[in-house]
């Protein structure tokens, strides 16, 4: 006597690490984000603004208030490559920065 063997009705396969993955949205730029800390005095804040950006002392301490005000601030924006790069400057001048998409 010889074996059948019977197909599910609906095969399934379990998702993939890739299929969970968010892909960035290539048209989409990136943004730097500055986060409050309790360690940083606010003027070296402006200071690292000034210094690393280039931001007029007016500039540097609008983004210095939105950062202690509102928890973050947008730093900068463009690509990937660049944003990981201004990331790393902030961690160098001891400040908490992470990068984005900007997705508004």
């Amino acid at each position: 006597m010889g074996w059948v063997s019977v197909a599910p009705a609906e095969i399934t396969r379990p998702e993939s690490a890739e299929e969970t993955l968010v892909v960035p949205e290539p048209d989409v730029p990136w943004v730097t984000l500055v986060h409050n800390d309790p360690v940083n005095l606010m003027s070296y804040v402006a200071y690292v603004f000034q210094a690393y950006f280039g931001y007029s002392k007016d500039k540097a301490h609008k983004l210095m208030l939105d950062v202690h005000q509102k928890g973050r601030a947008v730093v900068s924006s463009g690509s990937r490559e660049e944003m990981e790069r201004d990331v790393q400057a902030m961690h160098g001048y001891g400040l908490w920065a992470t990068l984005t998409q900007d997705r508004n």
